[in-house]
């Protein structure tokens, strides 16, 4: 498994030339990211002819697909067989304006504010004038309005997830699951990481160095991208790489409100319609050990939409399980499991309401 920090400027990764920095975008990222895995197969052949998959997630919804197509259409001798992007950024207007629907859904927002993104100023718009920096007076009262009802105390990447209140007296969020253990999440981790990874005794052992800055941080300092890219539709991408035979998972933690699951699906659904895909498999749940791990629904043989119940904008942080459950399912192109595989149990009345 190869973990690759991109574009050069965040985390441990930097460029020689500073000029770099101003000019970064995603086709700069895709022709840089097939650089280095032209030159990493040069070095360790023996890797050449195995299953090549690329995964990532969020803005990973631009990075992965376009990777991926330059490998295609390269003629590359990389053997691509599939893509996972989990919460992925794939359609600006569509991914944005479901925000406010799934806010409002899950309790964050009144009726009135949620009326008010459907009537005055929606989601997309207000990101776009935030990256412009220069907001509408309407588009400024909405926006303020459903900061002040959902607060500061809510982690917008999982919105079932406490936050983390302070770097000295760090919570630990537990979560029972009837998996014969519990799991904990460290809702700390992010402080915990910056702090760790700032530590000379672990740079050295990583072989990293900082380059043009002090200290590593989640977000980069130096690099510049440019943010049109962001308004870039992936679905003509996808697109591509689905008649050219690669297989493509689209999965969703169902806890993120900041590229929820239910502009995903539209999309995803959208994309299916597009290129005539039939539902192979119908929406269902699928299972991890003896409980839900989410739901599922197939198109064709290469299009394949999934949840991951618990789970956060970055699902492997609050549910590595299901997440690698999911993963593997993928990988060995097996469908997940269904409620018949799983070992039964035997049933509870619960009364109906």
């Amino acid at each position: 498994m190869l973990y690759l920090e991109s574009p050069a400027g965040v985390g441990f990764s930097y460029s020689d030339d500073q000029s770099f920095y101003t000019s970064a975008n995603d086709v700069i990222t895709a022709s840089d990211n097939l650089a280095f895995l032209e030159k990493w197969f040069e070095k360790y052949p023996q890797y050449k002819n195995r299953d090549f998959y690329i995964t990532g997630e969020s803005y990973a919804g631009h990075y992965v697909p376009q990777l991926a197509n330059l490998i295609v259409h390269s003629k590359a001798k990389i053997n691509l067989k599939g893509i996972a992007i989990g919460n992925p950024l794939l359609d600006f207007n569509t991914d944005f304006n479901s925000r406010g629907e799934y806010l409002w859904s899950h309790g964050l927002l009144s009726d009135d504010t949620y009326d008010m993104f459907n009537s005055k100023c929606n989601y997309s718009t207000i990101r776009r004038q935030g990256q412009a920096r220069s907001y509408t007076p309407t588009c400024s009262l909405v926006a303020n309005q459903a900061s002040k009802e959902i607060g500061r105390f809510v982690n917008a990447y999982d919105v079932t997830l406490d936050v983390c209140l302070s770097n000295v007296f760090s919570q630990s969020l537990v979560l029972e699951q009837v998996q014969d253990e519990e799991t904990k999440i460290d809702v700390c981790v992010e402080d915990e990481t910056i702090e760790y990874l700032n530590r000379k005794d672990v740079q050295t052992a990583l072989n990293a160095r900082l380059v043009g800055v002090n200290n590593w941080t989640p977000c980069s300092e130096v690099l510049s991208y440019d943010m049109d890219n962001l308004e870039v539709p992936m679905t003509p991408v996808l697109t591509s790489l689905i008649k050219s035979g690669i297989r493509v998972l689209v999965y969703s933690g169902d806890q993120d409100s900041v590229l929820p699951l239910t502009g995903t699906r539209v999309v995803v659904n959208g994309l299916a319609k597009q290129l005539g895909l039939n539902v192979t498999l119908p929406y269902r749940a699928w299972f991890n050990g003896n409980q839900v791990g989410g739901w599922t629904q197939v198109y064709g043989d290469a299009l394949t939409f999934a949840t991951i119940r618990g789970a956060s904008h970055e699902a492997p942080f609050s549910q590595p399980e299901r997440s690698i459950a999911l993963l593997r399912g993928f990988l060995a192109g097996k469908p997940l499991p269904s409620a018949n595989e799983i070992a039964q149990k035997p049933e509870r009345v619960i009364p109906h309401l």
